[in-house]
């Protein structure tokens, strides 16, 4: 029987419920249960400076960096070990990156009870924890506190697994992506092509090595970081004093830190005519997140020295697949994410000379900007 279209009787949907499903959000959901202090905020003027509360998973004070966006890939996590004090063991099913901002300490990895091995830290360090895996971090000092800041991918793990038992306590270990080889925390590492830095500790990174990336303008060199096999990715950029990086946008959730120059800032916007374009200043130690796909930024250096930063990012780890081209370097036109010097608006670099009048700098632009008004200054990453 083939029934009419008058014929058709429609159930009648029932009635109540409706408007009040709500979808868990397992991340939200656990930071409510942790307790701990949330700023919701995609600019932080000086990471030294974040207000901390009482954190009992980390055994102190702590706080969590995070913009209310289901889509960021990542959050940062602050935390404060007390003078001679020590965090809570803990292990986890998401990838964490640690950033050293003061102090000198140690941290103790391991899977097995039986196989544990140390490596020491101070402010500048950055390493990374292997996925899983049981840490736990000492004061080296005890008269002062050590601060770090941590990116994590906590918020897609836990949104997509919805069981704080399986994210906390699973007993997997993931051999494939971590060793008790004591040279697992050494420093070492291997320099492959287009700047790629693999290693899983950094001693010092305001000091470690860049190398040259022409495509982004003005002498800037860089460093991109693979580290402890993660999907996360970092690098550190650095450039010129009176220069500026070409403009370019991406996916959401890199968390620039700024570990040099004595002055600088961001631009952020979204629309073509920029009525939406926010102004960030900076210094070292300021923490500018982009908080959302597709929001273009453009970095400043208006500063007397050089500026160095580096940029703690959710994605793909660094790497392009074999049949893709990375995208970051390559021009709006060519089909890449890049605004080339030649086709920004004329007023972004009205903004930035009149920010280096400020600091009494001078701009090096004049061999990139035709209607500069400064020189021709640093045009290869080989000049200082």
């Amino acid at each position: 029987m083939v029934m009419q279209g008058t014929d058709m009787k429609v159930a009648e949907a029932p009635t109540g419920g409706l408007e009040d499903f709500r979808i868990p959000d397992a991340y939200e959901d656990w930071l409510e249960k942790e307790k701990v202090l949330v700023h919701k905020s995609y600019y932080v003027p000086n990471m030294h400076d974040i207000e901390v509360g009482p954190w009992e998973r980390k055994g102190g004070q702590g706080a969590v960096v995070h913009i209310d966006n289901a889509h960021m890939p990542n959050d940062l996590h602050v935390v404060d070990i007390a003078p001679g004090g020590r965090s809570e063991p803990e292990r986890h099913m998401y990838e964490i990156n640690f950033y050293v901002v003061s102090g000198r300490g140690a941290t103790t990895v391991w899977q097995d009870e039986g196989s544990k091995q140390t490596f020491e830290w101070k402010g500048g360090s950055l390493f990374t924890i292997p996925l899983n895996a049981w840490y736990q971090h000492f004061n080296g000092s005890g008269e002062e506190k050590a601060r770090y800041i941590a990116t994590t991918n906590a918020p897609p793990m836990m949104r997509l697994f919805r069981d704080e038992g399986f994210i906390f306590n699973n007993d997997f270990q993931f051999k494939s992506r971590y060793t008790d080889d004591e040279s697992y925390f050494s420093g070492n590492g291997t320099l492959y092509n287009k700047r790629i830095w693999e290693t899983n500790f950094i001693p010092n990174a305001p000091d470690m090595a860049l190398y040259g990336w022409k495509e982004r303008g003005a002498g800037g060199i860089n460093a991109m970081l693979q580290m402890g096999q993660n999907d996360m990715g970092n690098h550190i950029s650095e450039f010129p004093i009176g220069t500026y990086k070409k403009a370019h946008r991406h996916g959401p959730g890199a968390h620039l830190v700024l570990l040099s120059g004595d002055a600088g800032f961001s631009l952020l916007w979204t629309k073509p005519d920029r009525s939406d374009m926010v102004k960030c200043d900076w210094q070292v130690g300021s923490i500018v997140i982009i908080p959302g796909d597709g929001v273009y930024h453009q970095h400043f250096n208006s500063g007397t020295t050089r500026a160095r930063y580096m940029a703690l990012r959710g994605g793909n780890g660094g790497f392009i697949a074999p049949n893709q081209r990375a995208t970051a370097d390559v021009s709006l036109k060519d089909g890449g994410i890049q605004v080339e010097y030649e086709d920004e608006d004329r007023e972004i670099h009205e903004i930035f000379e009149a920010e280096l009048a400020k600091s009494g700098a001078q701009c090096n632009m004049k061999a990139f900007i035709s209607y500069c008004t400064g020189v021709a200054g640093v045009t290869d990453a080989r000049q200082t």
